[in-house]
């Protein structure tokens, strides 16, 4: 095993820049199954689909009314919703929360990446390793499944193109720290401020500087 925390930097979300670099450096290292936890921080947890294989959902119960806890976003985006902690006083709940979710999968758009049954929800408990094995083997199902149809190397180039496009996008922004390019945005910047120059004009005027 090979754990490694990713520095958020000024990225937002769960999920850093360079997670996916990361992933790709422990494959090439022989790692065939790599992990990726983010943070839990809501709907912009959304981007870790666009580096990963499979899409699992982790959930506690007893959360109040668990269908506003997670954003329809994340719901349509996961492979497999997984309850934790179904033991003891939270097992009760536990199958309340499991069978609402089971229902609002049901109601989801069928995707053409998901076979028969998919995307499922379950329990498991940690505390006493009950449905692990079980959860797996529907990680391990999918899988299999994905890779003999085609949507494994489907999925795949579509993360990387967008990738690249993120990578482009981000050496533009980069753009922007250059003395040069912050010096003519603070310019054109007061001058909107003072009224003498329309935002719209301004911003394209600073674009056309840029590209000078």
């Amino acid at each position: 095993a090979f754990i490694r925390p990713s520095p958020s930097q000024t990225h937002l979300g769960g999920v850093a820049r360079r997670t996916r670099e990361a992933v790709t450096l422990c494959e090439a290292a022989g790692f065939d199954v790599v992990l990726i936890e983010t943070v839990g921080v809501g709907q912009s947890e959304t981007v870790v689909a666009e580096m990963s294989d499979v899409f699992m959902l982790l959930l506690a119960p007893a959360g109040g009314d668990e269908l506003q806890g997670v954003k329809r976003g994340i719901m349509e985006m996961a492979d497999i919703i997984v309850i934790n902690k179904a033991d003891g006083d939270l097992k009760p709940a536990a199958s309340r929360t499991c069978a609402d979710y089971a229902g609002a999968l049901r109601l989801l758009r069928k995707r053409p990446q998901d076979p028969k049954g998919f995307p499922k929800a379950m329990m498991v408990s940690a505390l006493q390793e009950n449905g692990l094995d079980e959860a797996w083997t529907e990680v391990e199902a999918l899988t299999e499944w994905r890779r003999a149809e085609g949507f494994w190397q489907h999925a795949r180039a579509a993360q990387a193109r967008y990738w690249f496009e993120q990578a482009v996008k981000q050496a533009l922004l980069a753009q922007l720290e250059k003395p040069k390019a912050k010096a003519a945005l603070t310019e054109l910047s007061d001058r909107v401020a003072q009224g003498l120059a329309d935002p719209t004009k301004a911003a394209q005027d600073f674009v056309t500087q840029l590209d000078r």
